[in-house]
């Protein structure tokens, strides 16, 4: 039986709460602020804000609507509320909502009331559903989202959802740890950075896929800690970190071939749509009980494919529950984590939109298009505002810091200068946004990914990895070892880094530091085979891949000695698979699927393809076997290449040579023309199979999309439980523990630290010792050695000798799995291997 939500008051406009409302907003703008500061004023109350009182104050800013041309009759917000109590685990389910018409008061670009009647969404229940509609000259009706919703359930072509945010907070199970630290002369808590950051791509590292599922693992972990139980390898992976951070959790692309609002996942059927009155030729505005189907939204993304809208919300696509508060319970698990709060940082991206973008934000949002689709426009006043309102909404759900993706894009051409410049002043408004939850105020700690000039030729060299630490001297920055063009299972690897090895001694106390996280982790997918591979990392490409992003004398040289802030993610060290998926892109998924053709060759065994539950939907399509696969993912990027990505003629390719028995004499003839047809007429193309059958364009995009999902399960971090060595396990997790009792290691080596190398063309060694600075409690400082085996054949150590030493006077702190030291005056190390030493007293 459909559970039927209380009977409600119909939602009216309040007269004297709107116009107070207006007067506000007046008074704004005709103060004497700059036009900035007034956005930024009016971008508070934007959006849909449910009151103490039971009223909601509801703001619009739609600048197309501004100059008087359309009929204000003819604009009008539209709130749809669910009778019946909607299930938000259910995959697909229909509901009757009950719509209501009602208009605002427009003033200038802004539109404003004050609402009555209005459901507020909680934990228990979905609130009501909302969005500005208008008819345009055309007589299609348009639709106006909320760029500053709380809350999207079904996504960004739904309407937003009224959600009681100040409920949400006041019953946080954190609400105290907002008010620990050290605060400024104006109550304003200062948060300090961490020790050590674990990446998380959240629909891959959990077993649900979800954020409910990492709170799930986090709890367990929780209970087996306060009850002295012992952790599996997997559960060992997540903690000894003082901070995780999420992969964008920002609302991405959806399915392209349904983006039509009120379309994907809130589905109105045909017979409710919006009817023409031929004497009014406008709406009708009517009360009415509509059924709406709802979807469970199920889209797939490596997160970073964002379109801005509604970037203060969270991917529905994460959340179990589709509740804002799954998200805060995470967040207050970590805080009240039993043995040190783990801080959250978000990932956010603003300096680019998918193209989707065109579809939800107004013209004043983007500058044009460039390689991820569009610039964003920085420069407008009213944009700038919104987008520092969207990060501050985003902020008060609780998180710690922030990482800044690509702000090298964040540029703008000074029409003073007659040059295109870096927008530095914005990056630092987004580094001091504050948040404020109940009655505290905290400053965040801020990471930027900056590479500039990418990108440049040779931008990889020339980049300093340091404008914003230069600029924001308590920013962090990553560093140049961290960066997406790392390639650590090549030979030689680490000897060719030397020189910024040397830098991030010297000068890397605010770089994040590492060397696998999700962009270098996917760049090694990228590497041709035939380059000189370290096979010291393994015997097949998957094992070098593990290695060379799970390396023990990496770890240990980050861990145990290197200055800087070190990253893990979490896929490389659960050693399992990883790519750049997206299963939504109608237009360039048979693309973005070929880029990733490296992924079968370096990221999947073949016993590991074999597995019934591996790459089902390419199975059923007749892929039965990795190596059939793999020759048609490179035929076909070949293929997309030669053709600038015309399907019909990478189709006609696929025709010609796959599986077209009255065609084969013409790939004998063009077999030696083409290097993708040669690629193509390669694959034994397996009987029944439903893709390459009479392709066709449409038969490719599902091919494209079922890649990517299976690429997404294969991605699972929990895939891989049974494969980790807990050797390698717990020996991680010892230096990650030895780096949160050792925080002085973040800093820069003194002029008394060493740190050197011994190579040549058959192996590379770093060593070096390193003493804690003085300080004031008169204790002896601390002082460890650090040898670490960077690639190439065995070679004997004499530490003793390289640092002139009294080995009498040192111990193993912690040494390589496998790595047995009987005599520290002389042992031998192999590549991957490992030591670090503490002096005795």
């Amino acid at each position: 039986m459909t559970a039927t939500v209380k009977t409600r008051t119909p939602i009216s406009l309040v007269e004297d709460e709107t116009q107070k409302l207006l007067a506000w907003a007046e008074q704004v703008n005709q103060s004497d602020e700059t036009i900035f500061r007034k956005a930024q004023i009016l971008a508070t109350r934007l959006g849909a804000h449910y009151r103490a009182d039971g009223l909601t104050d509801i703001g619009f800013w739609a600048p197309e609507l501004g100059a008087d041309m359309i009929q204000p009759k003819n604009i009008y917000l539209e709130v749809l509320t669910p009778i019946h109590k909607i299930d938000p685990t259910a995959p697909l389910q229909k509901v009757k909502f009950h719509r209501e018409h009602l208009q605002l008061e427009k003033q200038g670009e802004y539109f404003w009331g004050v609402l009555s009647g209005m459901r507020p969404g909680t934990k228990d229940q979905m609130g009501s559903f909302y969005w500005l509609c208008y008819l345009d000259f055309d007589n299609e009706v348009r639709i106006i989202g909320d760029v500053l919703a709380y809350s999207l359930p079904y996504g960004v072509y739904a309407p937003a959802e009224l959600y009681d945010i100040n409920s949400l907070q006041q019953n946080r199970a954190d609400l105290d740890y907002f008010g620990q630290g050290d605060t400024n002369d104006e109550g304003i808590v200062r948060v300090h950075p961490p020790h050590n950051i674990l990446q998380l791509h959240i629909t891959t590292a959990s077993k649900e896929g979800s954020l409910a599922g990492l709170t799930r693992i986090y709890r367990r972990i929780a209970e087996k800690l306060s009850a002295n139980e012992p952790l599996t390898p997997a559960e060992q992976n997540y903690i000894g970190y003082d901070a995780v951070q999420l992969l964008p959790i920002e609302p991405t692309v959806e399915y392209r071939a349904e983006h039509e609002l009120g379309q994907g996942f809130f589905i109105f059927r045909e017979d409710d749509r919006y009817e023409m009155n031929p004497e009014t030729e406008g709406i009708e505005y009517e009360t009415e009980d509509i059924t709406i189907a709802l979807k469970k939204p199920d889209t797939q993304n490596w997160g970073y494919d964002i379109v801005i809208f509604a970037s203060s919300a969270t991917n529905p696509s994460v959340l179990e529950t589709l509740r804002p508060d799954e998200l805060v319970e995470f967040i207050a698990t970590l805080h009240t984590f039993p043995t040190r709060p783990i801080q959250v940082i978000f990932d956010i991206v603003y300096g680019h939109a998918d193209n989707q973008a065109l579809d939800l934000l107004n013209g004043r949002f983007l500058k044009g298009p460039n390689m991820y689709g569009q610039d964003i426009n920085h420069q407008n006043p009213t944009v700038r505002a919104i987008l520092l309102e969207m990060q501050g909404r985003k902020n008060n759900m609780g998180v710690d810091g922030i990482r800044v993706d690509g702000a090298q894009d964040f540029k703008f051409f000074n029409p003073f200068s007659g040059r295109v410049e870096y927008d530095d002043i914005y990056l630092k408004d987004m580094a001091q946004v504050l948040q404020e939850i109940d009655s505290h105020q905290r400053l965040l700690f801020a990471i930027f990914e900056d590479g500039r000039p990418w990108p440049a030729e040779g931008w990889e060299e020339i980049s300093t990895y340091r404008d914003i630490i230069e600029y924001l001297p308590e920013a962090f920055q990553w560093g140049p070892l961290i960066f997406a063009h790392n390639t650590p299972g090549l030979k030689k690897f680490w000897d060719k880094k030397w020189h910024r090895v040397c830098e991030v001694m010297q000068v890397g106390a605010n770089w994040i530091t590492g060397c696998g996280n999700h962009d270098t982790l996917r760049r090694g997918t990228q590497v041709d085979p035939d380059l000189p591979i370290n096979w010291n990392l393994g015997k097949t490409l998957p094992e070098v891949l593990n290695t060379a992003y799970n390396n023990p004398a990496v770890t240990l040289s980050i861990y145990g000695f290197s200055p800087g802030l070190p990253m893990d993610f979490i896929n490389c060290t659960m050693e399992s698979a990883w790519g750049f998926f997206r299963n939504t892109d109608d237009r360039y998924g048979v693309k973005v699927a070929a880029e990733e053709a490296g992924f079968l060759d370096w990221q999947v065994e073949k016993d590991v393809y074999n597995q019934t539950d591996i790459f089902p939907r390419l199975k059923q399509m007749g892929f039965r076997k990795i190596d059939e696969l793999r020759q048609f993912m490179r035929g076909l990027y070949d293929a997309i290449e030669e053709t600038n990505y015309d399907l019909e003629a990478v189709v006609n390719l696929c025709q010609r040579y796959l599986g077209e028995e009255s065609e084969k004499e013409d790939v004998k003839q063009e077999a030696t023309q083409r290097k993708s047809a040669a690629q193509l007429q390669k694959l034994n193309v397996p009987d029944k199979s439903q893709v390459l059958t009479e392709l066709d364009v449409g038969k490719l995009k599902i091919f494209a999309q079922a890649f990517m999902e299976d690429m997404h399960e294969a991605c699972n971090v929990w895939n891989y439980e049974e494969y980790l060595v807990p050797e390698l396990t717990a020996f991680n997790l010892a230096l990650r523990r030895f780096r949160l009792a050792h925080p002085w290691l973040r800093e820069n080596l003194s002029g008394v630290d060493r740190f050197n190398r011994i190579s040549d063309d058959d192996y590379t060694i770093f060593y070096g010792w390193r003493s804690e600075p003085l300080n004031e409690s008169g204790k002896t400082p601390k002082q460890i050695v650090m040898v670490s085996h960077m690639g190439g054949e065995p070679l004997t150590v004499t530490i003793g000798d390289w640092l002139q030493l009294d080995l009498d006077e040192w111990q193993v702190a912690i040494a390589s799995p496998g790595l047995e030291v009987s005599d520290l005056r002389s042992f031998e190390l192999r590549d991957t291997q490992a030591l670090l030493l503490e002096r005795l007293g």
